[in-house]
């Protein structure tokens, strides 16, 4: 009797440990691990006007396709769509007149975008293989003959140095000197007493063009080495940020594209005349070395083209919108 008790109980214990395990649900597995990617490094606007020379700063792109109206009285297709040149610097801007225009994700209209660089672009609507610029400035061998040009947004000229040369500063004056051979030592504008490594464009270069009609206004530029003189943009901010002897070099270099287009944390822009370089100061003046950026079309274009009819909208009140929203600085009309 004792054993079929006995029994029994085991039988009832079997049977209510399998209830719970059917009552229990599974535990899953844990999933494997997986590293979360790095936060992206926060990233600014144009500096403020602070006491000291601002360091280069970006704005991210726009990723969408802004709200800025097409012309509604014209239709631009993929058909009809301008062929647009310019300038290095004004990359997001067509990327973005793509966008609005044909009416596509911005980063399908950014990878639309072809340039061939300031003077080439000229030469380019001449010869007609182009068929509307959004461009800087020419060089003056460049002859801009038989085209219309309306000024659409300004830039300015900027001098980077890197971020570790204790000048903030450098008055016209002493930026002429430099560029002219005369002044060769830090130290004689108010700097460390080490040798001036001073960084020129190449020629054919819509920031050389500047230089030489902003800055230099007839003065000669020193005559220097091959490795001093850049041909890029970009290479030109490079080897400010990483020459070997950082406290040696200054270059020169449009704002927008160092401060919109690329961002290194090893340069920082000089003051000019203590006026610090900023969207405001290039837009209103107070910066001393500012130049225009243009829309530029052949004379023959008819009125009702598709390149006139850009050639008009991007001066209209809905153009110059986009062009602010690119974070251009604006003309005073």
């Amino acid at each position: 009797m004792k054993k079929i008790i006995a029994i029994i109980i085991v039988l009832l214990a079997i049977a209510s440990l399998c209830a719970c395990n059917e009552a229990t649900p599974p535990v899953p597995e844990s999933p494997p691990f997986i590293p979360e990617s790095p936060p992206s490094l926060p990233v600014s606007g144009s500096p403020e006007v602070t006491d000291t020379a601002p360091a280069a700063t970006t704005d991210p792109p726009a990723s969408g396709t802004p709200a800025t109206p097409a012309p509604a009285e014209f239709r631009f297709t993929m058909d009809n769509m301008p062929r647009i040149d310019g300038s290095t610097a004004n990359i997001p801007l067509i990327g973005s007149v793509y966008s609005v225009l044909l009416g596509v994700p911005r980063a399908e209209a950014d990878a639309m975008v072809s340039i061939s660089g300031t003077d080439n672009a000229y030469n380019r609507l001449s010869n007609g293989d182009a068929d509307l610029l959004l461009v800087y400035g020419p060089s003056p061998d460049t002859s801009t003959a038989g085209f219309d040009m309306a000024p659409i947004g300004r830039d300015g000229l900027v001098f980077l140095v890197n971020k570790l040369n204790p000048v903030d500063s450098l008055t016209p004056d002493q930026i002429v000197r430099i560029y002219s051979g005369e002044v060769t030592n830090w130290r004689a504008v108010g700097g460390e007493n080490i040798a001036i490594r001073a960084f020129q464009r190449q020629y054919l270069s819509g920031s050389q063009t500047m230089m030489d009609a902003l800055v230099m206004k007839g003065t000669p530029m020193a005559d220097t080495e091959k490795e001093f003189v850049i041909a890029e943009m970009e290479g030109l901010v490079s080897v400010i940020a990483s020459y070997n002897n950082a406290k040696s070099a200054i270059g020169y270099n449009v704002y927008y594209f160092v401060t919109r287009m690329v961002l290194d944390p090893n340069i920082k822009l000089l003051k000019v005349d203590g006026v610090t370089p900023t969207t405001e100061s290039i837009s209103d003046g107070t910066y001393p070395f500012v130049a225009d950026f243009y829309v530029v079309i052949r004379t023959k274009e008819p009125a009702k083209s598709p390149a006139r009819i850009l050639f008009d909208w991007i001066q209209s009140a809905d153009g110059q919108s986009l062009v602010a929203s690119e974070g251009y600085s604006s003309i005073m009309r």
